[in-house]
């Protein structure tokens, strides 16, 4: 952002997208605070960070696309406590709710990159992918943008309080895992006690 501005605000953004782990929580308010110091125009933030949003979710829908159903299937077949019935009803799940999806997942961390994956495999209108993924980027933007701007000095309190948000968001999946798996692990020891009796 030093060296490029808004444009290099939008490249960080783009890369956090793409590597979740690079977190948007200190990238936009870091954003705002540098437009509100005057070496970065406010409008230009906004624009190049929704900008960068829109650019790595369409490389993950690409992604999505070209690896397909029939490979994610195949895929996911191969893989231990995994059943193709589940990418089947995450499949019709994604079909009823795709639009929504799309639109507020851009707004919940982690999961604002992953998102673009299913979108891209099954082929969502792109044009309604486009017009969703860029107004849930730019709502989740201009919100960290403005927390930056507005806080000056203090933006990193907008990195704590998100921090908080986003360890209960993992922490609520973690749990869902570790649920989802010892599910599965008595659902294989049953059947196997039924095929020996």
């Amino acid at each position: 952002m030093a060296a490029l501005g808004a444009p290099g605000a939008g490249i960080a953004i783009a890369l956090e997208n793409l590597f979740p782990p690079l977190p948007s929580e200190v990238i936009l308010p870091l954003a705002g605070f540098t437009a509100s110091r005057g070496e970065m125009n406010l409008i230009s933030a906004l624009l190049w960070t929704t900008g960068g949003s829109v650019v790595g979710a369409l490389a993950l829908y690409w992604i999505g696309a070209l690896l397909g159903r029939e490979r994610t299937l195949a895929i996911a077949a191969k893989l231990p406590l995994v059943k193709v019935s589940d990418i089947e009803k995450t499949e019709a799940w994604f079909l009823k709710h795709g639009k929504a999806t799309v639109f507020f997942g851009r707004m919940i961390p982690i999961f604002r990159s992953l998102i673009s994956v299913p979108a891209g495999v099954e082929r969502m209108n792109m044009v309604t992918f486009l017009l969703l993924t860029t107004a849930g980027s730019a709502i989740w933007n201009t919100i960290f943008v403005m927390a930056g701007y507005l806080l000056g000095e203090q933006w990193e309190l907008v990195e704590t309080y998100a921090g908080i948000g986003s360890k209960v968001v993992l922490g609520l999946v973690v749990l869902a895992v570790v649920v989802f798996i010892v599910v599965r692990l008595r659902e294989r020891s049953k059947g196997r006690h039924a095929v020996r009796s």
